[in-house]
């Protein structure tokens, strides 16, 4: 599958699993192939100075946040969990 033809790719949760040597290249490869030709969104609850404990590999982390950050949209957002928020208030009413 090629990335590149897709209009809008979406990875989410980036950071939740890490990759290993070969899994790190590849998506390297295929977001530097999208950058500045498609849309791409990307949503991770880890700082962008995290992502080395993702990638396991400085450079290609730099290279990666380099690129993707290059005329892009971030969007910061700080505060508590739409789930655990709709879950207390679906509690509250079920009577739980």
């Amino acid at each position: 599958m090629k990335f590149e033809k897709y209009d809008l790719v979406i990875i989410d949760e980036l950071g939740y699993i890490s990759f290993d040597k070969e899994g790190a290249e590849l998506l390297f490869t295929h977001l530097s192939l999208r950058a500045g030709r498609a849309a791409t969104i990307i949503t991770s609850n880890l700082t962008f100075e995290r992502w080395e404990e993702v990638f396991h590999d400085p450079v290609l982390t730099s290279a990666l946040t380099d690129r993707l950050t290059h005329r892009a949209h971030i969007i910061n957002m700080i505060g508590g969990s739409y789930r655990i928020l709709e879950t207390k208030e679906w509690m509250e009413q079920s009577n739980f």
